[in-house]
């Protein structure tokens, strides 16, 4: 079985954003979507391990940003290569406004958003399926939506092979932000030191 198949599959990129006891909180996500028009509804799947998740989790609401093709790579660094938990993701950062809803939504780079309250939830394994009503939404600008294909090919920098860590001519790439780890063996534990995803994101490759 060959899982590149999946790459296959159009996806788009997303900041989804909520709010918590005056805490606001965002990470990157490539799946949302309509399920309905009639009422309009709209569901997410959102990994458990990150901290908007528990945010939603509790409240029952969140924002969907989505990125144009005008996004930068230090916006995906920003809400995508680091947690929550850990620092304060708007800290710094002006690109957003607050919406109706009370959570903000992002402006730098993203094109429109939609803020939904959920209606259901679906437990799946690593991840959480929420189905959500919309409660508001606006197009924000004309510029194309950013497609993960998009975002590998023109926003990702090129991998750059990092000094001191061997000479091997086998290469393990890290497929979330492209950093290359030099040897024949990646350890089980390793992390990515860019983006800080562990050894299962990363694919070999033979020189």
């Amino acid at each position: 079985m060959n899982d590149k198949a999946l790459f296959q599959l159009t996806y788009g990129l997303y900041v989804l954003t909520a709010a918590k006891d005056g805490k606001q909180n965002g990470c990157i996500i490539n799946t949302a979507g309509q399920v309905t028009n009639t009422p309009n509804r709209i569901q997410i799947a959102v990994n458990k391990a990150n901290y908007t998740h528990d945010m939603i989790l509790e409240t029952g609401e969140f924002t969907v940003s989505m990125l144009s093709q005008e996004a930068s790579f230090d916006l995906f660094k920003r809400f995508g290569f680091q947690s929550g938990k850990d620092v304060d993701k708007f800290e710094g950062f002006s690109g957003f406004a607050k919406g109706a809803n009370g959570i903000n939504y992002i402006t730098e780079g993203c094109n429109g958003y939609i803020s939904g309250k959920v209606e259901q939830t679906l437990y799946l394994d690593t991840h959480t399926l929420f189905i959500a009503s919309i409660t508001d939404m606006d197009v924000l600008n004309n510029v194309p939506s950013t497609t993960y294909s998009y975002y590998q090919d023109n926003i990702k920098p090129k991998p750059q092979a990092p000094q001191g860590e061997g000479s091997g001519k086998t290469t393990w790439v890290c497929k979330v932000c492209g950093y290359i780890y030099d040897g024949e063996e990646l350890p089980a534990d390793y992390i990515c030191p860019l983006c800080k995803h562990p050894a299962s994101d990363f694919e070999k490759v033979v020189k």
